[in-house]
C-alpha cells in the first residue's frame, strides 16, 4: 500500500504567506513604472532642448551663478528619480482613495506643465514664454507638495529639491530675458 504525503498545516500556511506577498511583489514594479514616467517626461522635454543648447543657448547672455551645461542632465535627472519615488509612495497608498486620485492628477499636471517648459523656453525660443510657463509651474509644484503631503510626508519632502531647482531655473530664466 503506497501512502500519500500528508498535507501539514504548514504547507497550508506556505500557500497563505505567498498569497499575502504578492502586493510585495509587484510593488517593485510599481516603483520603475513610477521613476519611468517622470524619466519619460524628461527624454520628452529633452527633444526641445537638445538641439537648442549648442545653437540658440550658447548665443545668449547668461546671468550670474548660472551652472555649466555639464550639470543641468544630472540635475534632472536625479530630480525625475525623487519624483518617481515621491510618486510611488503616494500611489501605493491605493489609487482607489480620493486623496491618492488627487494627488496622481496634479502631479500629471506639473510634469505635463515641467515638459511644456522645455517647448517654451528652448523649443520656441522664447524666455517670456518660458517665464509664464515656469511660473505656473511653481505653483503647480507647490500644490503637489501639498497633496502629497496629505498621504506621505516623506512623499511631499522629496519634492524639495525639485521646487528649489526650478526656482533657480526660475532666475535664470528672469535673468535671459532682461539681458537678452
Amino acid at each position: 500500500m503506497t501512502s500519500q504525503p500528508e498535507v501539514s498545516s504548514s504547507t497550508t500556511h506556505n500557500f497563505s504567506d505567498l498569497h499575502m506577498n504578492i502586493p510585495k511583489i509587484r510593488s517593485p514594479i510599481l516603483l520603475i513604472i513610477c521613476i519611468a514616467v517622470p524619466l519619460l517626461a524628461g527624454v520628452a522635454g529633452s527633444f526641445a532642448t537638445m538641439s537648442a543648447i549648442p545653437t540658440w543657448y550658447a548665443g545668449l547672455i547668461k546671468p550670474p551663478l548660472t551652472p555649466p551645461n555639464w550639470l543641468f542632465g544630472p540635475v534632472w535627472t536625479t530630480l525625475f528619480i525623487l519624483m518617481g519615488i515621491s510618486l510611488y509612495l503616494v500611489v501605493r497608498e491605493g489609487t482607489d482613495k480620493q486623496p491618492v486620485r488627487q494627488c496622481v492628477m496634479v502631479f500629471a499636471a506639473q510634469l505635463a506643465v515641467n515638459i511644456l517648459w522645455s517647448f517654451a523656453f528652448f523649443g520656441f525660443h522664447s524666455p517670456s514664454a518660458g517665464l509664464a510657463v515656469i511660473l505656473v509651474l511653481i505653483v503647480l509644484i507647490l500644490a503637489t507638495i501639498y497633496f502629497f503631503y496629505r498621504v506621505s510626508r516623506t512623499a511631499a519632502l522629496l519634492l524639495v529639491p525639485y521646487i528649489a531647482w526650478v526656482c533657480i531655473a526660475t532666475y535664470l530664466n528672469v535673468m535671459v530675458l532682461i539681458l537678452n
